[in-house]
């Protein structure tokens, strides 16, 4: 066993063993088992959510994005950053209306605002699909760190079984306090990692930052800037639209607002967390760093930017220190996926049927049991899609975007004072933006294949935008519709108790 696998071994079991002490002194009700008792300070809550953000999406997929398209990488830059500026406004009255009605899920968050269980269930429903490849994402990239990192001591399968094993173990033990221990360690020494690597590889092949560039420029002009088609700033400017109202719409980010003590805590957040974003910086120039060094990834194998480099530069125990690192960057977030997943299918899917079957009322406690034997379902579900191959990781993560930001004109429309928008016109709305992200998903059509008309330089508009407009144009008319005979309705029984 070589040292680097020894490593990150170390830091699985030193990551199970802060899961599973976390829930000491707890009674592992399902309110702490969800949302900690909503008594997470504002450090724990920037970790917990920094936890979530800084996923092998950033680790794996912003490297390999950085080398395989260079400049539209930057988009991630933007749609953070003001996916943080939406937060300040967005949060705190979503946190009140939870605490004042104890709610533990984004669903039940649905259901409340719009009296409407069958709304819950959609939502909940919607959650699971969007977050089942947000786990495959997770799990990937998991198998990609153990296998390269271990210099194949360990196969990518392998790796992922055994990460598997020890998140559903945590998960099952103590729920999201389980998951904000492992932040710390996650953040410290994914901060640590990404800046080292991101200072020392352009200077040690390519003497500075700046001279990458310029070494970067001569060899591939235009690699650096956004193309005039494809991905152009037309789709850098649509993508980031359309990652920033979706960003809160994970059922798992959602919960994780849950967990502050006051509604002053996420407003700090919303100031600090865009500085934290820089980091991205870092994850972006080992990409960079890579482009000229290790020329030959193609497809999905861009992914491996940051290891080939890493393996090609330095001795096995910092690979070790660097895939342990990446190790984190899978397990943390999977775990709040994990545990988000479960809560959705116990708490909103399997209590509606329970009550749509005529059974007692299941009780929190019961409920609590279900989300913690789902886990280990899940988890499996999650091993059976990672194992089918697939897309790069962020494709996968830019599809399942498109599912969860369906939900957000809702969202927007119940903290309006006015209530512009009825059940029915909700439902309608998710469901009409789901088929669409659904049909464009399978046919995998653009812009320019469904409006051929319009400009060219509309014609790389993310087609989730589409998806988006048809979204609120069926929730708007439904709304305008049944308010409309609601209202008819009234009047007609008015004029019969006068008569």
């Amino acid at each position: 066993m070589n040292i680097s696998l020894i490593l990150i071994f170390g830091t699985m079991l030193l990551a199970l063993w802060l899961g599973v002490r976390a829930q000491r002194g707890k009674d592992m009700s399902l309110e702490q088992w969800t949302v900690a008792g909503r008594g997470f300070g504002a450090g724990l809550v920037f970790l917990l959510m920094a936890g979530e953000i800084y996923t092998t999406f950033v680790f794996l997929g912003g490297s390999g994005f950085a080398y395989g398209v260079g400049g539209p990488a930057y988009y991630m830059l933007g749609f953070g950053s003001l996916s943080f500026v939406l937060s300040y406004w967005l949060l705190p009255p979503i946190w009140r209306f939870a605490k004042t009605h104890n709610l533990l899920s984004q669903p039940d968050f649905f259901a409340k605002k719009f009296n409407s269980p069958a709304l819950g269930i959609l939502v909940a429903l919607v959650g699971v699909v969007a977050l089942m490849p947000y786990l495959v994402l997770q799990l990937k990239g998991l198998g990609i760190i153990v296998s390269v990192a271990s210099y194949s001591g360990l196969s990518s399968t392998q790796g992922v079984w055994i990460g598997a094993i020890v998140t559903v173990i945590y998960v099952m033990v103590s729920g999201v306090h389980g998951s904000a221990w492992t932040s710390v360690l996650k953040d410290f020494l994914v901060l640590a990692v990404a800046i080292f690597l991101g200072l020392y590889l352009p200077w040690h092949y390519y003497g500075g930052i700046t001279p990458m560039f310029e070494a970067i420029e001569h060899a591939k002009p235009g690699f650096l800037a956004l193309p005039a088609t494809g991905k152009s700033a037309v789709w850098m400017t649509s993508t980031v639209l359309l990652t920033t109202l979706g960003f809160y719409m994970w059922p798992h980010m959602f919960m994780a607002s849950f967990t502050a003590k006051s509604a002053q805590n996420l407003r700090r957040n919303a100031y600090t967390l865009p500085i934290y974003q820089m980091m991205l910086l870092f994850v972006f120039f080992v990409g960079f760093a890579a482009v000229l060094q290790i020329p030959s990834l193609t497809g999905p194998d861009i992914d491996l930017a940051l290891f080939k480099i890493s393996l090609a530069t330095f001795d096995p125990w910092v690979v070790g220190i660097i895939g342990a690192a990446g190790v984190l960057t899978a397990i943390v977030p999977g775990s709040m996926i994990l545990m988000a997943v479960s809560t959705l299918l116990a708490n909103n899917v399997y209590r509606a049927w329970r009550k749509s079957t005529g059974n007692a009322a299941a009780d929190n406690q019961h409920i609590g049991r279900v989300a913690k034997m789902a886990a280990p379902l899940v988890m499996l579900a999650g091993l059976w899609f990672t194992l089918q191959g697939g897309q790069t990781i962020v494709s996968l993560l830019l599809m399942a975007y498109s599912l969860v930001t369906q939900l957000f004109p809702a969202l927007l429309a119940s903290l309006l004072p006015s209530k512009p928008v009825s059940k029915a016109g909700a439902i309608v709305g998710i469901l009409v933006g789901e088929a669409t992200v659904a049909v464009l998903s399978i046919t995998k059509m653009t812009i320019a294949d469904l409006l051929p008309f319009i400009p060219d330089a509309l014609k790389d508009t993310n087609v989730g935008v589409v998806a988006l407009a048809l979204n609120v144009i069926a929730m708007v008319l439904v709304s305008a519709v049944t308010r409309s005979s609601a209202k008819q309705g009234s009047g007609s029984l008015q004029a019969d108790s006068v008569a």
